[in-house]
């Protein structure tokens, strides 16, 4: 079975049942302070999980491309992905545990959808806590399936608990799947989690409760479901392999790799497999819609650490300027699925050659450094030499590095610390607090005042909000002047000042589009969106936009706009910081 296909049967299945198939979301998050790149399927789902209603409905069903940089140590394995496509399926207050698990296991197990092995299949539920009970209608459900109570393992919050996003929010138990991968003749009788050989391939959540300041879990009103289920790995499942890199998605760049380099799979599975994982997750953050550059910061910082990564790896194999060469195999894996790497083909080309090639000399000098034992400090400041790379090699030599030093020197020298740099690679999803709610507001406002007084269409290329400032990414190619910076802060706040309602209307898309509201072209949106607009009628706003929230309801809670900086981040993309006062 194909990746189409497996593609295909999951939003048929769901379809078939109610579901609206929502369109894939950029891999850059509109709205999460927590997170630089979209993380799950449930990402973009955030304000309707939180109980706004989505304009298709309650069942919603879709694919969404993710980045997860979390578990990068772990990339070169045979499971694990920085780039990954989610197949996920949602109830927003509709249906809950029994429906979704009887679904689960027919569509993993049905010979008209995935047809696997019933006996090869093992589950975990939420075995309680002083928080919450044991999850025993999970367990009865799994049990009414035919699953045999030995292979239904009871295990703690760690394992089986999401949530909630912020501090307080939406959470609940899970139930998690698990399919054997090792010998079909020595299937264990009970289900360990900790055996690599049970293979985790789908995780239905149960958000059934909200967790309050106090840190109490209270039931919730709205009772969700957020399934998630990685293509890669079924993939691999579904044909028998115990090596997802042998997959379609993965062999043929696997086969260039060999080809380059002149070398085997076989004898250089982990540096191969990083290479390739590296430069697709590479090529799918700068084929995105919002077009991300490598860059010291944010998305761009990650974007640079992937890249130089699979260059170190080149340089064992062997190989040099290769990036180029495997990102072209990925655009034409994936040309029909997300046709925008072809549109962006260029970038992608132009940005991984750059970047590879200056990369390549900074690798040179200072491998020839690390050797002479010169510390992470001056490894990173005189020779441009990543500390997650200095870390890496003195793993691999059984050297430590003293992070305390480093980071104490970095701030002497008022630079990025480590500690802050490995906060981008962390999981989690935006609290939608009240400031975070009126920053996202107010950036509506700040790209309406944008082309007010820059008098030319206002592109976003990225947007990053927390409870203490907005950041907004858009494309111009000059510096914005101090007499424009303040033009913009008086008409945004001229527009707070005249307190005008924040309103939403849900319309089909073609419809949509003719009002002349903002919205990213050749973006994939759903049949029927949301457009949030500032004024009393859509025909007057004064800002229109497709969205998704959360926003406030009038411009007048907003207090005072100021921006604090405009600045470059990458060639012809500007940034904009601005705070609530």
């Amino acid at each position: 079975m194909q990746s189409d296909e497996i593609r295909s049967k999951f939003l048929k299945f769901f379809e078939s049942r109610g579901h609206k198939i929502i369109p894939s979301a950029s891999l850059v998050p509109e709205n999460d302070p927590s997170v630089l790149f979209t993380t799950a399927g449930m990402h973009p789902l955030v304000p309707y999980l939180m109980g706004e209603k989505h304009p298709l409905g309650k069942r919603l069903v879709n694919i969404q491309k993710c980045i997860r940089t979390g578990d990068i140590d772990e990339v070169g394995d045979y499971s694990h992905h920085t780039f990954f496509e989610m197949l996920g399926n949602w109830s927003l207050g509709d249906y809950f545990k029994k429906e979704v698990i009887e679904w689960s296991y027919e569509f993993l197990t049905s010979p008209e959808w995935l047809g696997l092995d019933k006996n090869r299949i093992a589950v975990s539920v939420f075995e309680g806590d002083p928080d919450s009970p044991f999850d025993d209608e999970a367990f009865e459900i799994w049990k009414s399936l035919g699953i045999d109570e030995k292979r239904i393992a009871r295990l703690p919050k760690k394992n089986n608990w999401w949530g909630p996003a912020g501090v307080t929010g939406p959470c609940g138990p899970d139930t998690e799947m698990f399919y054997w991968v090792g010998d079909p003749k020595k299937i264990p009788e009970t289900f360990n989690d900790d055996s690599p050989l049970w293979l985790e391939i789908w995780n239905d959540v149960f958000m059934q409760y909200d967790k309050n300041k106090d840190g109490k879990f209270e039931p919730l009103s709205q009772k969700n479901v957020d399934t998630g289920m990685g293509l890669e790995r079924t993939l691999a499942v579904v044909n028998g392999l115990d090596d997802n890199y042998k997959s379609e998605l993965f062999w043929p760049i696997i086969k260039k790799i060999e080809e380059l380099s002149g070398k085997k799979y076989e004898d250089e599975k982990k540096a191969m497999r990083i290479i390739a994982d590296h430069v697709k997750a590479s090529t799918f953050i700068l084929g995105d819609e919002k077009g991300i550059a490598p860059s010291n910061t944010g998305q761009g910082y990650v974007l640079r650490r992937l890249i130089r990564r699979a260059v170190r790896y080149g340089k064992q194999l062997g190989i040099k300027s290769f990036t180029g060469e495997i990102a072209k195999i990925i655009i034409d894996i994936y040309k029909n699925t997300y046709p925008e790497l072809s549109s962006n083909k260029d970038f992608i080309l132009k940005n991984l050659l750059e970047e590879g090639e200056k990369f390549e000399i900074t690798l040179e000098h200072g491998l020839k450094e690390f050797e002479k034992g010169v510390d992470a400090f001056t490894l990173f400041t005189t020779y441009g030499f990543p500390v997650e790379l200095t870390l890496e090699l003195a793993r691999e030599k059984s050297q430590t590095i003293d992070m305390e030093d480093f980071n104490k020197k970095m701030t002497e020298h008022q630079k990025l610390s480590q500690t802050s740099s490995a906060g981008m690679f962390k999981g989690g999803l935006a609290d939608a607090g009240e400031e975070t709610k009126k920053l996202h507001t107010a950036t509506h406002l700040l790209r309406q005042a944008l082309e007010d007084v820059l008098g030319e269409k206002i592109v976003q290329r990225g947007s990053n909000i927390t409870a203490e400032r907005l950041r907004f990414d858009f494309a111009f190619p000059r510096k914005v002047t101090d007499e424009e910076r303040k033009k913009v802060e008086d008409i945004v706040n001229e527009k707070i000042q005249m307190k005008l309602p924040m309103q939403k209307v849900v319309m089909k898309r073609e419809d949509a589009e003719k009002t002349g509201a903002e919205h990213v072209f050749g973006d994939k949106y759903g049949d029927e969106v949301s457009i949030y607009f500032v004024g009393n009628s859509l025909e007057d706003a004064y800002s229109k936009e497709f969205c998704g929230g959360p926003h406030v309801k009038n411009t007048g809670e907003l207090g005072k706009f100021k921006i604090i900086k405009e600045e470059a981040v990458a060639q012809g993309i500007r940034r904009i910081k601005a705070v609530l006062l």
